[in-house]
This record gives structure tokens, sequence and C-alpha cells, in this order.
């Protein structure tokens, strides 16, 4: 295989397994920074290794052994394994009661690796921006440049929150062991933040060849199930599973056989599951009857719930959708919702009306870059029938765009405009 090709290869493992990789690894040293450090050496490895002898059967199991041996080394060179079964043996003889497993705590109730890391990044001693920026580098897979447009911010600015962090949970001795129960809710909001935007980065890939990365919409689901179960009397958990199952639902048909876009109007709902749309159902039915209609998760999967109740897309209530988004943006204020209000009122009342919210967001400093509001007042000015401007406007968009599948879409829509225009 050329050289160029296990280079991809190695590139789509690491993005598939990196997060379990660093999961592992920091409950093994109890240091984050480390952990990932000896992670990507484990990927310097693969990269210099398997040209030369080929990629092995099982690729992921080949960077977490690699890099499990590299903890294990780092472990010995410390001593600090040899101190620990020490410890474990001299404490076992005091009080005469079975050593615990080195890799279990006996009041860790979560049992999976990934969402533990989640809780321990996200601590109360780190700002809720930095908590998420790292969570998202770490265990979302994401790039420091991915992580700054999802938050709309400067790529520096992410890469700055990302040191800091790490350096303050090193610098504080933070112990890497799942907080209690009772502490867990003031890290809760953050948790569904970061599960929520693994989750829309594999909906929508910000950057990269593809559409989509069905994989990080995987995991930020099962991460999601697992937290439902773990404390199913909170209204916003269930609120978020319940967009993220109904979200995922649309994911067969939102691309075509070439991997090409195709935007909900013109999606296949037939191709739609029934399943995740029944659980993404019953888990809005089980937030709103814990009292958390209101939520800010559980009013956007309500907003998801009305395109799926469409049997198609002249049949959905944008009405409703418009009046959920007022109820959203009263509790969650942002550009980007007003921006995705707009689209509503535009489905409901009609694409001027629609165009004068959107005009009132161009000197919004937030959305300055964000190829979506050009795309959208592209859309607008479109179906006005203002096809030179609208053709702008979608030039704009895809040169902003950092997703080639969606760029290319951007221009195709600007090009036709052009036809339309002449």
């Amino acid at each position: 295989m050329p050289d160029s090709a296990v280079h991809r290869t190695v590139e789509a493992v690491w993005r598939m397994e990196s997060a379990k990789i660093i999961a592992k690894l920091a409950r093994m040293l109890r240091n984050v920074g480390l952990a990932e450090e000896l992670a990507q050496d484990a990927l310097v490895t693969a990269l210099e290794q398997w040209p030369r002898s080929g990629t092995p059967d099982n690729p992921g199991a080949w960077l977490m052994a690699t890099a499990k041996n590299r903890a294990l080394d780092e472990l010995r060179r410390r001593k600090l394994f040899e101190r620990n079964q020490e410890a474990i043996v001299n404490e076992t003889l005091l009080v005469g009661t079975p050593a615990p497993e080195p890799d279990r705590a006996a009041d860790d109730d979560i049992g999976d690796d990934l969402l533990r890391l989640i809780f321990i990044a996200c601590h109360p001693l780190l700002s809720t921006e930095a908590r998420t920026a790292l969570t998202l580098r770490l265990l979302g897979g994401l790039t420091t440049t991915e992580i700054a447009r999802a938050f709309l911010v400067p790529e520096p600015t992410i890469g700055q929150r990302i040191v800091r962090a790490k350096r303050t949970l090193a610098e504080a001795h933070i112990p890497f062991e799942v907080p209690p129960a009772a502490e867990r809710a003031a890290r809760l909001s953050s948790v569904l933040e970061v599960i929520y935007l693994i989750f829309n980065e594999g909906y929508a890939a910000t950057g990269g060849e593809d559409w989509m990365r069905p994989a990080l919409c995987e995991e930020a689901l099962r991460l999601g199930r697992i937290l439902a179960e773990l404390v199913p009397l909170e209204s916003e958990v269930h609120g978020l599973a319940a967009l993220m199952e109904i979200q995922a639902s649309r994911i067969g048909a939102r691309v075509d056989s070439f991997g090409e876009p195709i935007l909900l109007p013109a999606q296949n709902r037939g191709r739609w599951s029934q399943l995740l749309i029944r659980r993404g159902l019953a888990a809005l039915a089980r937030a709103e009857a814990l009292g958390g209609a209101l939520g800010a998760y559980a009013l956007q999967a309500a907003i998801a719930a009305c395109h799926a109740r469409a049997r198609t897309a002249a049949e959905t209530d944008w009405a409703r959708i418009v009046a959920l988004y007022d109820a959203l943006a009263q509790l969650a204020p942002s550009p980007v919702v007003e921006l995705n209000r707009a689209v509503a009122v535009s489905m409901a009342f009609g694409p001027a009306a629609a165009l004068e919210l959107v005009d009132g967001l161009t000197h919004e400093s937030r959305l300055q870059g964000y190829h979506l509001l050009s795309s959208v007042r592209g859309d607008l000015l479109e179906k006005l029938g203002r096809f030179d401007e609208a053709r702008a406007e979608f030039s704009r968009a895809a040169g902003l765009a950092q997703n080639a599948r969606e760029r290319a879409l951007l221009l195709g829509r600007a090009a036709a405009c052009g036809t339309t225009a002449h």
C-alpha cells in the first residue's frame, strides 16, 4: 500500500479511536496532558511502522496496545506503579480485605472511560469555555480549528483555553476520579454541551472532505444514552437524548450514493429511521413528564419532532417551529438561534419577513465569517428573485465554508443563480 494510502488509513483510525485511547490513558496516568502526549506518540509510531510492516488486521487495537505500553513504561519510569501496588498490599494487610483492582474505583458507577473523563475534564475549577474546549479536543476528536468554528471565536483563543485548562488541572492535582453524585449536577450542563457539540460535528462536519462523520454521531448517542441511565430524573438529559435520536434518524437520507449533500426539503423521508424517531419521541415525552418541556435541549428536540412527524416537507408545522424558536431565543439567546429562527420565519411567513431579520444580524460580531449567515441570506434573496445578490452571497458563503462538500454545494447554488439571472 502506498505511503499516502497508509497515512489516510492512520488518520481515519485515529479519528475513530483517539478519544477511547486518551480516556484509557488518562485513567491509568491520572494526567490529561500526558495521556494525550503518549497517545500522539502511538500515532507517530503507526505512521513510521505501518508503511513498512503493513496495516494491522485490527488497527484500533494496535494503537490502543501501543499507547498502553507507552503508559506502562511511563508508570514504571516514575515508579508510580510499584508504589501504588505496595500501598494496596499494605492496606490489605492492615484491614484484612481483598485488594481492589488497580484500574477500578469502588465508587465509580459510570462504567465508561469516555463519559468518566468528560465528567473529570468538566471540573468547576475550569471556566465553562475551557471545560468544553478541552473535552472536545481530547474526546470529541475535533481539531483546534474545528472547535474554534463551533464557538465562532478565533483559533488562537481556543488553543490558549486548552493549554491553560491542562495546566490548571495538572497544577491543582485534580483527582482523576468520578465526582460524587452530589457534585455531578454542577458539571452536568457542561457535559451535555460537550456531548451535543460532538454530535453536531458528526452531523454536519465543519471541515474535511465528507459532509458528515457518522462515527461521532454514534459516539455522542452512546454517551447520551448512558447518561440518561445514570441520571434518569434530569429532564435536560432526556431532552438532549431526544434531540440527538431524532436528528440521527435523518443521517441515511442526508447524502446521496456519491456522498453529496441532500438538504432537508429534498430528503426521502422513507429513509429516515423510524426506530430512532420513536426513541427520540419517547425521550422527549420523558423530558416533558419531568417538567423540562422548556429546557434548551427539549425545545430543540420539539423542533426536530415537528420535522419527524411531518409526512412530507410541505406538511411541516413551521408556525409551531417559529414559536419554539421564540421560546428558545428567550431561554438561551444567541445569534445562531436567531438565524435559525429566521429560516423558520421564511417558511412560515415568507422570505421577505425573514430577510429583514437576517439583515439585522449582519453586523453581529459573532457571525462575522460565519458562512451560514451568507448561505441563509443567499437562499432568501434567491426566493425573492434577486438572483445577482443571491449569487454574491452564495459565493461568499462558499469562500468561508471549510467543508469541501458544503463548499461545492454553495458554488453550485451560486452558479444556478447566475444562470437564472440571465
